[in-house]
């Protein structure tokens, strides 16, 4: 059975347009932007340099583990630099590279619309929650 509903908001693009080298380069992105652990560790990072507890201590809930996959990943992409200073115990600390710092304003941009739309999203799942169960 095929839905009645009218499908909304899709776009059709010319052929030319869509590349997929471009469409990867967006997955690849959104991959690594879009895990809530890298939004918010680029947030604080926002701050200044941090060490790695200081890190584990803003972020509240998130593992030893993760915070370290999350930091990796971060380096390896240019979002985040890592210095290691010669001390006894090694002090090491992350901070944001340039490229990073240039990720804060979409990051802020996303988060504060996200914030302002949460409750008409809301509302528009109970609509559609409401709808389907009557269906």
């Amino acid at each position: 059975m095929t839905n009645p509903r009218r499908q909304e908001g899709t776009a059709l693009l010319p052929s030319h347009l869509h590349e997929p080298e471009g469409c990867r380069a967006i997955s690849e992105l959104l991959a690594r932007v879009g895990d809530k652990w890298t939004v918010l560790v680029v947030t604080v990072l926002g701050d200044g340099p941090k060490r790695f507890n200081e890190l584990r201590r803003a972020l509240g809930s998130i593992s030893q583990r993760m915070l370290t996959l999350t930091l990796r990943g971060l380096e390896r992409d240019g979002l985040v630099t890592r210095t290691v200073f010669p001390t006894i115990p090694p002090r090491v600390d992350y901070e944001l590279t340039k490229l990073g710092r240039s990720l804060l304003e979409p990051v802020s941009a996303l988060a504060a619309w996200a914030r302002q739309n949460r409750a008409a999203i809301l509302a528009a799942r109970q609509r559609f929650d409401a709808a389907e169960k009557g269906s």
